[in-house]
């Protein structure tokens, strides 16, 4: 299975990714979810960062925060809406929410 999981909180632990098993997993940051692609924790990028997965982050969420692409990590995608619905309809068979 290939599983697309939207991230929508900051304080989101590991533990509930650590039991997915899909194939392939993407992580999509949305919401408070994309201060995991720009914030450092103790000098080092988000734990959830640390997972074998394809992450992006949404750029109109970003911005609204005052973020941008030069504030994210260098392993997440920055994308947009559309970029969001072509994931899910061509590269993910489900998706979640957390």
């Amino acid at each position: 299975m290939k599983l697309a999981v939207f991230v929508s909180d900051y304080r989101l632990t590991v533990d509930t990714l650590d039991r997915l098993n899909p194939e392939k997993l993407g992580i999509i940051l949305v919401q408070n979810g994309v201060y995991h692609a720009t914030t450092k924790e103790n000098g080092k990028p988000s734990s959830l960062l640390n997972k074998s997965a394809s992450y992006y982050a949404l750029i109109d969420d970003l911005e609204t925060r005052g973020l941008g692409n030069a504030d994210v990590a260098d392993n997440v995608k920055v994308i947009s809406y559309s970029d969001i619905v072509d994931l899910i309809f061509n590269e993910y068979d489900k998706t979640a929410w957390l």
